[in-house]
Order: C-alpha cells, then sequence, then structure tokens
C-alpha cells in the first residue's frame, strides 16, 4: 500500500496526502478526515505520518538559529547538533529557521505556517522581539538561552555571570591584577545579547570584589579578529596580564597575537574562558575552560519541547547550569614583564 492508493481513493492528489501527513502545507481538515479515513481502511502505517495525522501534529519543531550568512560557533554548532539528535531519538524531524534582519519573514512563517508543533529559539537577546512573538501566537517554544525577566518561557541557559566571575576568581588567585574581558561582536552586543551583557555583568562584579583593574571589549567572532583584537589590547593597556573570554571563536587569534608579541601563554600571559569542551581540549595550549554541555543542553530543550507540545498548560520549567572550570594550559602565575 502506498501515498498513490490512498491519493486515489480519496480523491486528492499525492502532493496533498504528503502535506496531510508531514503538515509541510495547510490541507483542510475535511480533506484530512477523509485521506484519515481511508488510512485506516487499508491499514496504512507511513511511521510516524500517520501518527503525526490521527495526533493533528507534524512531529517536526522548528530550530530558530542565527542568520545563514553568520558563521556559527563551535558552541552553536553543537547545539543545533544536539538538539537534531535529540528530536531524531524522540522520532521528530527539526526544520531549521535563520532569523533576524532579512530572515524575519522565515521566522514568521514558522510561527504561522503550521509547519512546525513547536520551537526551540536559539541566541536569545534580553528584549527579544521573537520571544515576544512566540508568546503572541501560543506556539510551544523554548529557548537555549533567555530574557532579562524570562518567567514566561521555558529555557536553558549557561550561567555566564558566574562563570566569567569565576574565572576572575581563579586568574586572581594567581595573582593577575590586570584584566580583560574580550566579549562577542560589538553588533551582537548591542542588541542586548544575553551572554554578553551577563558575562559583562560578572565580570565587573568579580573585578570589583577583587580589587582589581578590568577592561572589556566586543570582538567580531573569528580569528583574524582576535588576532586585532589582542593586538589593540596589549597596544592600549600594557599592563594586561590575563584575559577572560566568552568569544571562543577568536582565541585562536589571540594566541597568534601574544605569540607576536613575544609573550608566551601561560608563561607570560593567561587566558580563562567559556567554551564548548572539544574545542577548548584541541587548542594549543588547551584552553583553560568551563565546558558548556551542549549535548546536554540541547537533549534537555527538546524534553522540555515535547512536554509543552504534550501539554502547553504545565509550568514553565529552567535550568541554569553553571559547570566548573576545567584546569588545562593556559592560566598560570602571574610573572613580572620587567
Amino acid at each position: 500500500m502506498n501515498i498513490g492508493e490512498i491519493a486515489k481513493r480519496a480523491g486528492v492528489s499525492r502532493s496533498t496526502v504528503s502535506y496531510a501527513l508531514t503538515g509541510r502545507r495547510p490541507v483542510s481538515e475535511a480533506t484530512k478526515r477523509r485521506i484519515q479515513t481511508v488510512i485506516d481502511e487499508l491499514g496504512y502505517r507511513p511511521n510516524a505520518a500517520a501518527r503525526a495525522l490521527k495526533e493533528g501534529r507534524t512531529r517536526t519543531i522548528g530550530l530558530v538559529i542565527p542568520p545563514a550568512g553568520q558563521r556559527l560557533t563551535d558552541m552553536q554548532l553543537g547545539f543545533v547538533a544536539s538538539v537534531v539528535d535529540a528530536a531524531a531519538r524522540a522520532d521528530l524531524d527539526v526544520l531549521l529557521s535563520p532569523s533576524g534582519g532579512e530572515h524575519d519573514r522565515s521566522f514568521e512563517r514558522v510561527v504561522t505556517g503550521k509547519r512546525v508543533d513547536g520551537v526551540v529559539l536559539m541566541e536569545i537577546r534580553l528584549e527579544d522581539d521573537r520571544v515576544s512573538r512566540l508568546l503572541e501566537s501560543g506556539l510551544p517554544f523554548v529557548g537555549i538561552g533567555r530574557t532579562r525577566h524570562p518567567e514566561d518561557m521555558s529555557w536553558v541557559d549557561i550561567d555566564y555571570e558566574t562563570l566569567i566571575g569565576r574565572c576572575v576568581h581563579h586568574l586572581a588567585d594567581l595573582g593577575h591584577r590586570h584584566l580583560a574581558l574580550v566579549n562577542r561582536n560589538a553588533e551582537l552586543v548591542a542588541a542586548g545579547y544575553g551572554p554578553g551583557h551577563r558575562a559583562q555583568a560578572g565580570f565587573d562584579r568579580a573585578i570589583a570584589e577583587r580589587g582589581l583593574r578590568g577592561v572589556h571589549v566586543c570582538c567580531a567572532d573569528d580569528a583574524q579578529a582576535g588576532q586585532t583584537c589582542l593586538r589593540q589590547l596589549l597596544a592600549d593597556h600594557p599592563e594586561l596580564t590575563a584575559i577572560a573570554t566568552i568569544n571562543e571563536a577568536a582565541v585562536s587569534g589571540m594566541y597568534r597575537a601574544l605569540a607576536e608579541a613575544g609573550l608566551a601563554v601561560p608563561r607570560d600571559f593567561s587566558i580563562a574562558g567559556v567554551a564548548a569542551q572539544h574545542w577548548a581540549e584541541n587548542l594549543q595550549p588547551p584552553l583553560t575552560a568551563a565546558d558548556v554541555p551542549a549535548d546536554e543542553m540541547g537533549a534537555r530543550a527538546v524534553e522540555l519541547l515535547i512536554r509543552r507540545i504534550a501539554d502547553p498548560a504545565i509550568p514553565h520549567r529552567h535550568l541554569l547550569i553553571a559547570p566548573p572550570i576545567s584546569l588545562r594550559g593556559t592560566t598560570g602565575p602571574v610573572r613580572s614583564r620587567d
């Protein structure tokens, strides 16, 4: 038994049957019922698709990612892979959709097109119009990240404020007195990117608590920008001996700038941050960092979303993760340059 035979008996086209089974395009309720009647009569079971039609669901979730033209960091790619893997284990498909700027229409189609049963939203800002739109629509969603006031949504997030604070305290314990925070790109931070603002708050608080001198800068998310950024930092602040960062994509460029300046890591200069574990481990030297558990976070986000799809009235769940700092090869005692 195949879709062609179902279409013939239901008096519709093959594509209509396919759309009814997958939910990828709207099909009238009357046509859906007619197709379902034929499916029941013939005993056709196309895996998840038949269940989807019976449940009135697409068995597809949306994953809203940064714009396609923006290079994803290793951590972001980890989140994407973990969501896709967790969805596959739950017999769900994933529809990727960029958002922001010219991609807003794509996001709106996800919200209104009835192509997905729910959404996982990445790269959340403190004030995020996408969150407001999803709340307004009633479409179930879960954030990897959170807004300034996230009580009305379910989310999983990294505690960047605490983790960058821990990095500062670790560096202070090693005797460093002059530190810099290298944040994500300026446009993202200016737009209210949550991790960037929370990292800065944690840095400033820890600097004040330890009586240190600190400076923070934004840096584009690539190695060349990291090299340029650190070169300028060393020129403007020659007293610096250490950096805390959440910009993993720029770290290898920072290494190059330090080598250019004749500074060895960690003998002459220390770096600590928040990064994907395998990325941090594969750098030379390996980066001292709080390792982001992308696999766990993606799986938990999908789990929370499945629960919300099944029962949108359940209480919201929040998971704030603060992994320990893994001490590797980029932090050491401060050394006088005199």
